[in-house]
Formats: structure tokens, sequence, C-alpha cells
């Protein structure tokens, strides 16, 4: 067994799509493992020898179910990705092929298209609205009936459109972002990296290998070896329910002495899922949580405490400076806590 996709899931009702797409898709030796955590899916999801469903009666949270399915593992990689994605054909063996190029002290992502899943439409005239939380009343007839329309498509060539509530209005939007480059802040936030991509480094990379560095992941997907998920610990349950994993993945590989890398020859398809009501992040979370996560995370990689950790943040910092949401003090600050 080549990769092992591993895709924690709570109230998911895009994770059956998910793993259809996924299986459409790869061309090497891959397996599935979805964890139910808490809650069964509706719709089910197809049998398949290379699917495995693990229901767990007990909530775990988005880290604890992560690593509930990279025990069932049998890849000499794992790929953690949402249950709400897309991919391109043979992204699995793309993405196996780079790792060879590279060796394995590396985490990888593929390049990151949004994900246009699906529209609203008004069951009485056919009024569209694009994807997010359930529409309360049509802005053409007033009615109050809709209907899911699934799409499925990445906003990933000229052209691509979808349909966007406004004012009352509905008008056409047209996407092409292809992200390639993240970084946090000295929050930390996630944030992206847009600027890093125009760096001789980066354009070196690019047109050499089409590997690319990146400070930090957005979280969503990334791909390394069984073994060195393990040896970094790189869901560490302690941190919380889920919030900043791509900055502990990032961090945890950097710091240790690997790379982070975006592979720009494949892709994947991410929904962000952040409008609140019905089509907000499924794992039930608090003020509060988020905040004790973040400064957990802080602790960790900001002070210095991570064990594992062969060069400082600071470190990291430097390496990619500038960096947007940082300024002299901030990294100056960091020195001095080191």
């Amino acid at each position: 067994m080549e990769l092992s996709i591993l895709i924690p899931s709570r109230s998911e009702i895009f994770l059956a799509k998910t793993i259809e797409n996924i299986l459409e898709n790869v061309e090497a030796d891959t397996e599935v493992i979805a964890v139910l955590d808490g809650e069964w899916t509706e719709p089910s999801i197809m049998q398949n020898e290379k699917v495995n469903v693990i229901y767990s009666p007990v909530q775990l949270g988005q880290r604890g179910a992560t690593n509930l399915a990279c025990r069932l593992a049998k890849g000499k990689y794992v790929m953690k990705v949402d249950a709400h994605c897309s991919f391109d054909k043979g992204f699995d063996r793309k993405m196996i092929e780079a790792f060879k190029e590279t060796g394995d002290n590396v985490t990888m992502v593929p390049g990151m298209y949004n994900l246009w899943g699906f529209d609203w439409e008004c069951k009485k005239c056919g009024w569209r609205r694009y994807q997010g939380r359930t529409p309360e009343i049509c802005s053409e007839c007033q009615a109050t009936e809709f209907e899911r329309k699934i799409e499925w498509k990445v906003f990933a060539e000229k052209g691509t459109t979808g349909y966007k509530n406004w004012k009352g209005r509905q008008i056409e939007i047209t996407y092409a972002p292809f992200n390639t480059s993240y970084c946090f802040t000295s929050e930390p936030h996630f944030s992206y990296f847009s600027e890093y991509r125009k760096r001789p480094e980066y354009l070196e990379s690019l047109a050499k290998t089409g590997l690319v560095e990146t400070m930090s992941i957005q979280g969503s997907c990334f791909m390394l070896t069984r073994e060195k998920y393990w040896e970094l610990n790189i869901c560490d349950e302690e941190l919380g329910n889920w919030g900043n994993q791509g900055i502990e993945v990032a961090c945890k590989t950097w710091l240790s002495g690997g790379r982070v890398l975006v592979n720009t020859k494949t892709w994947y398809g991410h929904m962000f899922r952040t409008q609140g009501g019905d089509f907000s992040f499924p794992w039930g979370y608090s003020v509060k949580d988020v905040h004790l996560t973040k400064e957990k995370t802080k602790d960790l990689f900001f002070k210095n405490q991570w064990p594992k950790a062969i060069y400082p943040l600071s470190w990291l910092i430097e390496k990619f400076w500038p960096v947007r949401g940082w300024k002299d003090e901030d990294l100056n600050n960091l020195k001095l806590n080191s």
C-alpha cells in the first residue's frame, strides 16, 4: 500500500461525494479511511474495497479522528483531507512521484483551488444562489423551499462561474485562484502569502521542479510519511479539538529540519464552510476553545517549548522574511523570547 487518505468527519453531507471523487481520480495503490466522529453521515458511503469507514460513538475531535484513521493506515504515506474536497486526476500518483524527488523529510500539499460544491435552487421559480447557508426566502418570488444542486467543480479554468446573492440580486462571479503559498501572522492567524510567489527563489523552483517552498499550509490537505506523522505527533490532541492545524503541521516540519512544499503539478479543490448557520464548521467549538488552542500553539512554537525543534521559530520567519502580518518589532520580540 502506497498511500492512505485520512478523512476526519462529523455531520458531513459531502463526505460520500468526496470519497466518490477520490476513487474516480486515484491512480496509485491508495486506500481511504474515513472516521465518522460521533455522528453517522447522510448520504451513506458506497461500498468499496479501497474504503474503510470507522464510526466512533464518542466525539474525538478533528485531531483525534485523524489519529484514529492513521492508526489503521497501511500506506507508507498518509494524506489528511477534509470531507468536502475534490481532486485532480492522478493526484495520488503525482504526489508520490514528487516524494521520490525530495526524499521523505517533507510535508507536501497539492496546489489548492476553491471548490464550487453546489447551488441553492428555488423549487418554484428556479432562482439560484451560490453555496452557503440555507436561504430563508427567494429573492425573485419570495418562496421558501429550496433544493441543493450539486456542481462539484473547481474554479480552475478561465471563465468558470458561480452565482451569488448580493443585495437581493443574483450576480455572476468568476474565480480563478490557484493557491500555492501560505504563511501565518504574529497573532497567529492563517494567511495567504501571494507576495512570496514573486520572489526569485519561488520562481526558480517553480521552473525547475514545480515544487515550491511554503512557510505554512492551509490545513485542509497535507501529506507525509506515516512514520514522520507519528514521529512529529502531527495532530497533537493536547492542542484542542481543531484549529491552527496548518500552523502546527508546518512548524513541526520546518523546525525539526524538514521542508514544507507545494506540488504545483497537481491540485485539490476545497470548499470553505465559513458562512455560519448550517454552513459552518462541523465540530462544535466556543470562542474560549479557539483562544485556548491559539495560546497553546503560541506556547509550543513562539516560546520554543516543542522538544523536537532544532531551530527556533525566528529562524523560519527570517527564512521567508518579509512575512505578511509580521513587523520588525514582532520578529525582535520573538528572538528575545527564544
